[in-house]
């Protein structure tokens, strides 16, 4: 219930008497002509940011604000743009807000005092005291004006097809989210108090998943891999930012592959160097990639591992070759005539499939065909050579890979 500022109240010193709200710049609109659109002491202010937006209003008084550091309207930090609950997370910062009426007067009259007699550049409670920045909230930050959250909400109407505004209607003709969606139920109540909000838990599921610079085991690594030089970056701006974390020893410059490699002392130095520099690291406009070096050992088996040699060239493996390595043919005589690679074999089924006769021989015809003179074998007739089968897959092709035979023809050729 409203009261009069004119009513004399037990409680009427308390009250807050103010000529304009603490909003941030999403609020406060595009429009720069609605500033100042208020002059009166009101508690409560209500504006329109910009066309065919929705009018907003303020939803907590200033010393909330103050408390909490955080826009009288959207209740989000000042400062970064977050919710109160990322805020708090980041900051390592515990909501000691009360919850009743007593002990929140009491509490809001304590904060009060501590304002006044405070510079008011700066929140007050565990808020000041805590660190000035993190890195979680430096990557999360939110700082640009998103105006479309001034947008009328949707018209409940036009859903159900019974709009008849038209383009007159103030609210959007637009299709709703899905009510399944976390999204779709926020509550304000839950973000000034930093507890069950989905635009936070959004927030911190996405800080979960953001790349992390983890340190190598090998206490020996003091080496750090700067990446995307480009042609700009030199080895004296390389050293004027890394020499305040620890006393470099090499810096090593590679302009083919545009990177460079930074050897600290100290471990310890070159654990702060990456630690500070991670996603952080801008010299001259270029954002730099900052990664730990791996020591030789591990790079030869991953380079093993990969097929890829000392010189950093990419071995394609070469395909067909046998897993394991069976004997090659007998002898030289067999290899020679063998002209296809070809192995012998005793199968009855390619017993009649020999080499043709040598010209002017004639072949006999099978067994049991013809007359019985046929039968019997020419004695001019060299016999035929055994014939020969297909060799298996996996074999070798040439005799010098196999290892049990090495140097088997010199010492056969060699002797007397």
């Amino acid at each position: 219930m409203a009261t009069s500022l004119g009513s004399n109240t037990y409680n009427r010193q308390n009250w807050e008497d103010s000529d304009f709200p603490i909003l941030c710049q999403t609020c406060l609109g595009e429009n720069p002509y609605i500033r100042m659109i208020c002059a009166r002491p009101f508690t409560v202010f209500r504006w329109c940011p910009g066309v065919r937006m929705r009018f907003k209003k303020t939803e907590v008084c200033q010393t909330c604000s103050k408390m909490k550091n955080v826009c009288q309207t959207c209740l989000l930090d000042l400062e970064y743009g977050l919710p109160i609950q990322v805020r708090d997370t980041g900051l390592s910062v515990k909501d000691e807000v009360p919850r009743s009426d007593v002990n929140k007067e009491y509490y809001t009259q304590n904060m009060e005092r501590e304002i006044a007699n405070s510079d008011g550049t700066r929140p007050v409670g565990l808020l000041g005291k805590a660190p000035s920045s993190s890195d979680m909230l430096l990557k999360l930050a939110r700082t640009t004006p998103y105006y479309k959250r001034n947008r009328p909400h949707i018209c409940s109407f036009w859903v159900k097809g019974e709009c008849k505004r038209g383009e007159e209607c103030p609210y959007r003709h637009e299709k709703p989210t899905d009510p399944d969606d976390p999204l779709a139920d926020q509550n304000i109540k839950d973000r000034f108090y930093g507890i069950n909000d989905p635009v936070a838990n959004k927030l911190l599921m996405r800080a979960t998943t953001m790349p992390r610079l983890d340190i190598p085991e090998d206490k020996s690594i003091t080496t750090l891999y700067i990446g995307g030089l480009g042609e700009d970056v030199t080895d004296s701006e390389l050293r004027n930012h890394f020499y305040q974390f620890g006393e470099i020893r090499t810096i090593t410059i590679v302009q083919r592959q545009q990177c460079a490699f930074i050897q600290f002392a100290t471990r310890q130095g070159a654990e702060t160097a990456a630690e500070k520099s991670f996603n952080k690291l801008i010299i001259n406009g270029r954002r730099l990639n900052v990664k730990w070096g791996r020591s030789q050992a591990a790079r030869g088996k991953e380079r093993e591992k990969d097929g890829v040699t000392e010189s950093g060239i990419r071995l394609e493996p070469v395909p067909g070759l046998p897993g394991a390595l069976p004997p090659p043919p007998v002898s030289d005589e067999d290899a020679s005539t063998n002209y296809f690679n070809l192995a012998p074999t005793s199968s009855s089924a390619v017993m009649n499939l020999g080499l043709p006769p040598p010209p002017g021989v004639a072949m006999p015809p099978p067994p049991g065909f013809g007359p019985p003179m046929f039968h019997t074998m020419d004695p001019m007739v060299p016999p035929m050579p055994p014939p020969m089968a297909m060799r298996p897959p996996g074999q070798v092709h040439y005799p010098s890979q196999d290892p049990q035979r090495m140097g088997a023809h010199a010492s056969r050729h060699g002797g007397p």
